[in-house]
């Protein structure tokens, strides 16, 4: 039976993102994610997440200046020293809300040899130091229609490097909505990723709104899921239709009424 966690960043944005604690909760969530609450004082953000009795299953370390249009650092060279300050000012958070896992997003760069031996550096430094909060580093192919030009942009891809590093926190963040997009295929990659897979994200193809409908069949993909035994949560990046409160029926047949999310 999947276990689904409310995405902050795109679900309930009829609140501030503070609220949005409240908000999941009250709508029978039990687990959070999100990209960046580097804007909120982390024990803000730890009060809206105990006093909802949250847990918070993931969330991705700083990517640089987002509103300017960057997606992440690590495949920069230039920024090598940019992605280790991250990671440290992420480190606060993570320790307060029992973080198991962050996103290293890659950033937009060339696929060259150049930014791929900087990819592989980055990697080894922030999985290293996330080997030392007993955490998880993720990798996550995003496809190059939403995200132009972002340099990780092909599970396959992803799935080769993770093979190829050894390190035992190095692990796959799987997008379902971008898996479809840039591949299709998506249950003999869940399949093949299952060794090193540790989050799972959904929307519906091509809209990005509920995956109640569209290119993907989620009824079939979560009892793949199960019978693959999948033990994580499910990650709701999606961007609601309207009122997300009023876009959650689609939760119905897996949820029975209890809570969405333990």
């Amino acid at each position: 039976m999947p276990r689904f966690a409310a995405n902050l960043t795109m679900m309930f944005n009829e609140h501030d993102f503070l609220d949005r604690f409240d908000a999941a909760a009250a709508a029978g969530f039990g687990a959070v994610e999100f990209l960046f609450p580097y804007d909120h004082p982390v024990e803000h953000v730890v009060d809206r997440v105990e006093r909802n009795g949250l847990a918070v299953v993931l969330m991705n370390l700083p990517a640089g200046d987002w509103a300017a249009g960057e997606r992440g650092m690590a495949a920069i060279p230039a920024r090598a020293a940019d992605v280790r300050a991250a990671f440290e000012r992420a480190t606060p958070y993570i320790r307060a809300l029992r973080v198991p896992r962050v996103h290293l997003m890659a950033g937009i760069a060339p696929n060259d040899d150049h930014h791929w031996r900087a990819y592989r550096e980055s990697i080894r430094w922030c999985a290293e130091r996330a080997m030392g909060l007993g955490i998880d580093v993720l990798l996550e192919p995003v496809n190059r229609r939403d995200m132009p030009g972002y340099f990780m942009s092909d599970v396959d891809a992803a799935l080769a490097l993770i093979e190829e590093l050894r390190l035992p926190n190095l692990k796959l963040q799987l997008d379902l909505y971008h898996a479809q997009i840039i591949h299709g295929d998506v249950t003999m990659r869940l399949r093949r990723a299952m060794p090193v897979l540790s989050h799972i994200q959904v929307a519906s193809v091509p809209s990005r709104h509920e995956p109640d409908g569209e290119e993907l069949n989620y009824a079939f993909l979560f009892a793949e899921l199960d019978r693959l035994g999948y033990i994580g949560h499910i990650g709701c990046e999606y961007r609601p239709r309207g009122r997300t409160e009023d876009g959650l029926g689609w939760l119905a047949p897996w949820t029975n009424g209890a809570k969405v999310a333990a």
